[in-house]
């Protein structure tokens, strides 16, 4: 609440006539003479950062029936004793209208807000209300905070996955995810009782087209046909088509393209190994796999029924969706030091029993998390081992997506501490995970070479790839013991090497980024002598990438 002035004020949620959703925010001067408003801080009353010549736009819906004057939006101090910008809405009616606003910040300020207040007696009532930032704040033209978006262009991703236990709420469905921001159900999402569809699965494509991302994303398994025929026709289909008319009227001509598509997340996880969910899951994603198949061939489909390859369930699945589903998800624990071991065991194990069960198999598998519950030097060394396991797996395994993307600083609520970006209201950063990835993907090389290793110590894990046309190898070393070692590196088939360089992050297990100390534990990039055979002192807890090129 926003008051000012020796008035009585009256505030209460009208759960009958909102505009969207079931409440709609009502402010009513009763007597008196002064302000009745109120007032958003933004994300855990953190204050919205702006600065001094900084422009931010905005939208909300307003209704009155006895109200005469104007509504005032404003951004001000947090105590709200200074104002930096305001704007009147005039001609309020008796019926729901959107009123837009533009407003432009006269100073700096980290912890502003933004109010919405009236100075004259009646009663208004208030839904939808949008703020954002505008021009180079947003991501590429879209409605996203360029410094979030830019910091994952720049971490080198080249694969998004949208997905999580968020699909799984019952009312989590494409149809209302689409169109007018401003008209889709809010819903009681699996996470947070007040979930929107202000953002949703086609937003996260837009992103992802933006930012020259490959997006997978997925979808709840109790979707019916129908709608997800609808929801690839949307995505994939031509303009002339029914639902690819829809998608260009809806701001987007040409078709997403999308390549992968989960079916569900998670599935039978919840409740332990029930083999009457398996066989559901069995009969839902065959349902689904008709539907999208008849739209568009070329996607492919990922299982995603939890993986218990002690389960006799998990050969019945296979068996079932064996030459439909394309891929397996599965999702490994990996923050701690043996990550790795215990991943690529399981990975050779899904292998060995996929060609048991049929040895002419296509069915491969995607790692679409990676999970943990930290976010430190500890999670590095857990991530690049559970890379290096991929990596001597080839072309059985897609992709390994480490969650989670973003983080807001000390916000979390559901034990998995294990952002890669970390944000404030004014700031982005990346913790070290973050640059493991970066290392890793800077540093990408297509072809597996054999790699022999002698380690008294047992705490390297490595692997090394080449360039296609042979002029480049990589070494990914990761030392998960408290000492350094000192290794020979000798590598072999290069004829004219030119230059060899080391990449290494490192730190106490512990370490990771402050917003006081964002770059604090960073790679560190060093020139070697030139030489295909020479000793290095691999430092512990790191990670360190060896550049070989002719």
């Amino acid at each position: 609440a926003y008051e000012k002035g020796d008035i009585k004020a009256d505030y209460t949620l009208d759960t009958k006539n909102a505009y969207n959703g079931n409440n709609s925010q009502t402010i009513e001067m009763v007597s008196g003479e002064g302000i009745v408003g109120i007032a958003n801080s933004s994300l855990n009353r953190w204050g919205i950062a702006v600065r001094n010549g900084q422009k931010f736009q905005g939208r909300l819906y307003l209704k009155s029936n006895n109200y005469k004057g104007n509504v005032t939006v404003a951004l001000q101090r947090e105590d709200g004793k200074t104002e930096y910008a305001q704007q009147q809405i005039e001609g309020i009616t008796g019926q729901w209208n959107k009123y837009s606003f533009s407003l432009i910040s006269n100073t700096d300020d980290k912890k502003a807000r933004f109010v919405v207040f009236i100075n004259q007696p009646g009663k208004v009532w208030i839904d939808q209300v949008t703020l954002m930032t505008t021009g180079e704040d947003q991501f590429r033209g879209l409605p996203y905070r360029n410094d979030i978006g830019q910091a994952m262009v720049n971490q080198k991703l080249t694969f998004l996955r949208y997905g999580g236990t968020m699909i799984n709420a019952p009312e989590y469905r494409f149809k209302k995810m689409i169109g007018d921001p401003d008209k889709r159900p809010p819903y009681q999402g699996h996470w947070y009782r007040y979930s929107t569809n202000g953002f949703g699965i086609e937003d996260f494509l837009k992103f992802c087209e933006a930012a020259g991302f490959t997006a997978a994303f997925a979808v709840n398994i109790e979707e019916t046909p129908e709608d997800m025929a609808d929801m690839v026709e949307y995505l994939n289909g031509p303009v002339t088509s029914e639902w690819g008319k829809i998608r260009a009227q809806n701001g987007h001509p040409e078709p997403y393209n999308i390549k992968y598509i989960g079916i569900g997340n998670e599935e039978v996880l919840f409740h332990g190994d029930r083999a009457d969910e398996y066989d559901h899951y069995i009969e839902r994603f065959n349902l689904l796999y008709e539907a999208i198949k008849s739209k568009d061939s070329s996607i492919k489909l990922v299982c995603t029924a939890w993986w218990r390859p002690d389960s006799p369930s998990i050969d019945r699945v296979f068996k079932a969706l064996d030459g439909k589903a394309d891929y397996w998800d599965y999702h490994p624990w990996a923050d701690a030091l043996t990550s790795g071991k215990t991943v690529e065991a399981e990975l050779k194990q899904m292998k060995e029993l996929f060609l048991k069960w049929n040895p002419n198999t296509t069915m491969k598998c995607a790692i679409f998390e990676e999970n943990g519950n930290t976010h430190n030097m500890e999670r590095v060394l857990g991530h690049v081992t559970v890379q290096n396991a991929v990596r001597r797996m080839g072309d059985f395994v897609l992709t390994s997506c480490a969650a989670n993307a973003l983080q807001p600083y000390l916000q979390n609520d559901n034990g998995w501490d294990q952002g890669q970006v970390f944000f404030t209201p004014s700031q982005v950063w990346g913790m070290p995970p973050y640059y493991a990835q970066q290392m890793a993907s800077e540093n990408h090389l297509p072809l597996l070479v054999n790699s022999e290793l002698t380690d008294e110590s047992g705490n390297l894990d490595v692997t090394a790839t080449r360039s296609e046309d042979g002029k480049q190898v990589v070494l990914h070393v990761a030392n998960t013991g408290d000492r350094p070692v000192v290794t020979r590196l000798n590598i072999k088939g290069l004829k004219n090497l030119k230059r060899v360089k080391s990449i290494t992050l490192s730190g106490e297990l512990k370490a990771r980024n402050t917003p006081e100390e964002p770059e604090k534990f960073v790679p560190v990039e060093k020139e070697m002598k030139g030489n295909a055979n020479q000793t290095y002192k691999i430092l512990p807890y790191s990670y360190t990438i060896f550049v070989y090129s002719e």
